[in-house]
């Protein structure tokens, strides 16, 4: 293989391949004959190989050359000749020598050489990323191990934004950022690797025939350029382009590869950063919307539950009971809670009884307390929940769970505001204000004689009823993203956010156990996933999972089944005047009602036609 070889004053001599079309010999580092003398330019001269003769040509018109001793601009090398560029002395040999840059490296190829410089350059800047936190010093790290591996002058990090490239990151050899980077460009070559999306080297910019009649890289007189796309995930984020205007053909397939690796290298850490920017954005606009869309600890914005925050601000100054009724997991205690929050008995106890979780024959001494020895295991007097709230909320849990039994002490207890401790005849006075909850009907339960009318009355003075979380509409994902914040902090997890998909899955789930189901959900794919972000199938909302859509046929059916009942119920079972009130046929009740086996009987002495 033809070589140069560097003649030193001290020391062994160093030999450098000459195997490329065009070798650059010069200062700087990005020569394929990298020798630091103060008397070269950074790039000196260049060998050229036309294919039959080896000619030597000046780069630098200030850098002094000659050939056997005379002073040439260009000149063609023979076997043997000796090259004097600056006070560096080289000569040309035409035949094999053993190349090498240091004693110890072994004798590999060109190709291979440059591959190996490529992986190790790769290997120290992966390095340097466990360290470097700025985006803007990981992006300006990479650019310089580039130029660097490559021996281009300059290169540059391009991003596409609204389809127009940009110039994000420019540096010259020197690691130095680039003044006015676009000036430095060429359109067409850009829009090239844009539009295929592929790698592209030009080894001769100013007279290759696809690019030698633009005017940009005729203006800029271009020599070595090379362009690799930056792809993640089939979006084309940007390019990544260096050159070299001072030495043509200096770029060769290897090095092509090479930025093809850094280009994917370089695709990961955009990727990330962009993927950080929207989940910080996405977290800045979850802060954002919390602030809007939350009441205490409540959060959501969807038009019935805006109804209950309406109606919580006015009841919660006064001392009326309020029934607060809804499915499990919609929230019930919360509501309690933000009720004693607002009232002016925020500073007393909030108490809660959970009427299900009671045995019976334990629940009035739970509720009213018990004095030592009035039933077996009564070791002392103690007071109960009715006592333990005096000035503050009781809440009533689970109120429809209540023994009928025991609804008669509590009613006496409600209206007389005094209570008696089980085994005494004292009556204690107590200060209480009571919200009581139940996903029961209740009007259902007295018609079954489960509870007490009178009871019922006495609690549901204000209503507050809690939408199905399936009724709250984008609420979900605020919950969902709220959720996951909340419990990635807790658990130290790496998780960040959820995919489009999850988030689209989120919404078409029925839920049918609500908040409190969704909050199970989260919990699990938080702690079971091994992803950044959690997928449909870390919250189990597979295609399976979600209800069923309906024809409209069918859904406009169901709907008016479900009117009729209900305004033939409001007519006490009349269909006639059913029919004339809704303008249809009473045949058309009649069909409803073959179908319908819970439909209401009319009352005593009502016609049913």
């Amino acid at each position: 293989m033809p070589s140069l070889k560097w003649i030193k004053a001290e020391g062994r001599p160093q030999i450098f391949a000459v195997y490329k079309k065009i070798t650059s010999i010069g200062r700087a580092g990005g020569n394929d004959v990298s020798i630091r003398d103060a008397d070269l330019a950074d790039y000196h001269a260049q060998v050229v190989f036309d294919g039959k003769e080896f000619t030597l040509a000046e780069v630098d018109r200030h850098g002094e050359l000659r050939i056997n001793g005379k002073k040439k601009r260009r000149g063609k090398l023979l076997h043997g000749d000796r090259l004097t560029v600056g006070d560096v002395e080289l000569q040309f040999s035409i035949f094999d020598e053993t190349v090498g840059l240091d004693d110890d490296d072994d004798d590999v190829g060109p190709d291979r050489e440059a591959e190996l410089a490529g992986l190790r350059k790769l290997h120290e800047f992966s390095e340097r990323l466990m360290s470097s936190e700025s985006l803007d010093v990981q992006l300006a790290a990479l650019m310089d191990a580039i130029i660097e591996v490559t021996h281009a002058k300059k290169g540059f990090l391009i991003l596409l934004e609204d389809g127009q490239p940009r110039v994000t990151i420019a540096r010259n050899l020197n690691q130095q950022d680039l003044p006015d980077a676009v000036a430095h460009l060429s359109d067409s070559i850009l829009q090239k690797v844009i539009a295929a999306r592929r790698p592209l080297i030009v080894s001769d910019a100013l007279h290759d025939t696809q690019f030698k009649s633009a005017e940009s890289v005729m203006n800029l007189q271009l020599a070595s350029v090379m362009c690799a796309p930056l792809i993640a995930q089939g979006t084309l984020l940007g390019l990544l382009y260096v050159g070299n205007d001072d030495v043509r053909a200096l770029f060769e397939e290897s090095s092509l590869d090479v930025l093809t690796i850094f280009a994917g290298q370089a695709s990961l850490i955009l990727q990330n950063a962009l993927l950080l920017d929207e989940l910080k954005s996405d977290r800045d606009a979850l802060v954002e919307q919390l602030g809007t869309r939350k009441f205490g600890d409540i959060i959501g914005s969807c038009t019935p539950l805006m109804e209950v925050f309406v109606k919580v601000d006015k009841v919660a100054a006064t001392n009326i009971n309020v029934l607060v009724t809804g499915e499990t997991g919609t929230g019930k205690e919360l509501i309690a809670r933000e009720i004693h929050r607002r009232s002016p008995r925020v500073d007393a106890p909030f108490v809660v009884v959970n009427c299900g979780a009671i045995p019976e024959n334990l629940m009035e001494s739970e509720l009213f307390g018990h004095v030592r020895g009035a039933f077996t295991g009564a070791v002392a007097t103690r007071n109960g929940r009715f006592q333990a709230a005096d000035g503050g909320t009781l809440f009533l849990d689970e109120i429809g769970e209540m023994p009928v039994a025991l609804q008669v002490k509590l009613l006496r207890a409600l209206q007389e505001k005094i209570v008696v401790k089980v085994g005494d005849t004292k009556p204690e006075p107590v200060d209480i204000r009571v919200v009581a909850a139940t996903n029961r009907d209740l009007e259902e339960e007295i018609q079954k004689g489960n509870f007490r009318e009178d009871l019922f009355y006495r609690l549901n003075v204000v209503n507050l009823h809690l939408p199905a979380l399936r009724e709250r509409g984008d609420d979900v994902v605020l919950l969902a993203k709220f959720l996951l914040n909340k419990y990635t902090e807790e658990f130290n997890s790496k998780v960040k956010g959820f995919t489009p998909n999850a988030l689209i899955a989120l919404k078409k789930y029925d839920w049918p156990g609500n908040v409190r189901q969704l909050e199970n959900r989260i919990k699990k794919a938080i702690v079971l996933c091994d992803k950044t972000l959690v997928g449909p199938e870390d919250l189990d909302l597979f295609p399976e999972a979600l209800s069923p859509i309906q024809s409209l046929a069918q859904a406009r059916e169901d709907f008016q089944r479900r009117y009729i009942l209900e305004v033939l119920e409001r007519n006490n079972g009349n269909r006639t005047k059913t029919a004339r009130d809704l303008g249809v046929d009473p045949r058309t009740i009649f069909r409803y009602l073959e179908r319908e086996p819970d439909a209401p009987e009319p009352t005593s002495g009502t016609a049913k036609d």
